[in-house]
């Protein structure tokens, strides 16, 4: 994600890209609260534990963790609050009839400020195997030697 394109990153789920197959990509505002936002602008988020869940035609992310912001005093909401986010109904429709038919989950991979306006990216996903993770970490671990041998 460039910044010239007014795309600022603020938090990656790096544990998502091990524990799961990411099918396809989607982006979805997210419905915050003042505090919040100002607590996103200073990188306190965690997306490591999350997940999405869709309930009467609407997208949910659980368990997206957004620290208080120090100066909110009893503005501060709960920082595991479900936020909404935002997304066309199509959409949502659609990641429903996927994640009802073929098994799939939806995981928040990032949280990024487009043109000044909170952002999600999720992710359409199949959980690996123990062996999967394996092989990645193995193929991993091949390229790194590669590179560093060419270095030399």
């Amino acid at each position: 994600m460039a910044k010239s394109e007014g795309i600022k990153p603020v938090a990656q789920n790096k544990k998502a890209y091990h524990e799961y197959f990411v099918l396809e990509k989607f982006e979805a505002g997210i419905e915050l609260f003042g505090t919040e936002v100002k607590s996103v602008r200073q990188g306190k988020v965690n997306l490591k534990d999350s997940w999405c869940s869709i309930k009467d035609g609407e997208i949910f992310a659980m368990g997206v963790h957004i620290s208080p912001y120090e100066q909110g005093n009893i503005f501060n909401r709960d920082p595991l609050r479900v936020k909404r986010l935002l997304m066309h109904k199509n959409e949502i429709r659609r990641l429903y009839a996927k994640v009802k038919q073929e098994g799939l989950t939806i995981i928040p991979l990032s949280v990024y400020f487009k043109n000044g306006r909170a952002k999600m990216e999720i992710g359409l996903c199949k959980g690996k195997k123990l062996y999967d993770k394996r092989e990645a970490a193995a193929k991993k671990d091949a390229e790194r030697n590669i590179q560093r041998s060419l270095s030399k």
